[in-house]
């Protein structure tokens, strides 16, 4: 009887872990309907990189991590190759709908960066580089010298937090833009901010978690 609330909390986090999944994959797959590459505005095709990166891939790459949420099952430095190709996916799709845009936009003779939206967008582009940068000193701490793997452990796992609430942003600042609340409104347009929130809330918990722990393991 004891072990009941132990056991009652590892289920309630696998659930938490299933919602998440959920509302990512949800969320991407409902932006690129909405967005109809080859139809739309070059601008809503944009959606369907930045849902990649910020709904998807980066939710991914952390979620591998977990032990309840992950979806697979294999040893620790199998799922550290996997989260750097979800990252490196992210940021490749980050990369050409940054490139895409800006090429629109010339031929258009539109001003770039003039909305909260897209500056944050490409401040969260720049942060994923530097945390591709700080992963690779854990990757290969002997050929960069680096001996405080563990403090280095730390800032990846707190700066990947800090990476993944500003691609957070950049989606809530992408659904309240005019084009998205002129299709989606009511309670739909709320549905989708929980969407995006819950994966955020999960994640958020999970590294904490990882941070306090007096038992982790280190690339």
């Amino acid at each position: 009887m004891s072990d009941a609330p132990a056991r009652c909390r590892v289920w309630l986090r696998r659930g938490c872990g299933a919602l998440a999944h959920l509302a990512a994959w949800g969320m991407t797959v409902f932006l690129l309907l909405l967005s109809r590459p080859g139809t739309s505005e070059s601008s809503l095709v944009i959606n369907g990189f930045l849902c990649s990166q910020f709904c998807l891939c980066l939710t991914e790459a952390l979620l591998i991590f977990s032990p309840e949420a992950s979806l697979v099952f294999c040893s620790h430095k199998a799922k550290v190759q996997l989260h750097w190709i979800a990252q490196m996916l992210a940021l490749v799709a980050a990369t050409l709908g940054l490139v895409f845009i800006i090429s629109s936009k010339n031929r258009s003779e539109l001003p770039h960066f003039i909305s909260w939206h897209s500056i944050l967008g490409l401040v969260t582009i720049l942060a994923t580089c530097g945390q591709v940068l700080c992963g690779l000193g854990l990757l290969f701490p002997q050929l960069l010298r680096i001996s405080l793997a563990a403090q280095l452990w730390r800032c990846h796992t707190v700066y990947g937090l800090i990476v993944y609430l500003l691609a957070t942003s950049t989606v809530v600042l992408g659904i309240c833009s005019d084009w998205f609340q002129a299709q989606i409104k009511g309670m739909a347009w709320y549905l989708c901010l929980g969407l995006i929130f819950c994966p955020a809330l999960i994640i958020m918990n999970q590294i904490s978690r990882t941070c306090l722990s007096k038992k982790r393991q280190y690339v």
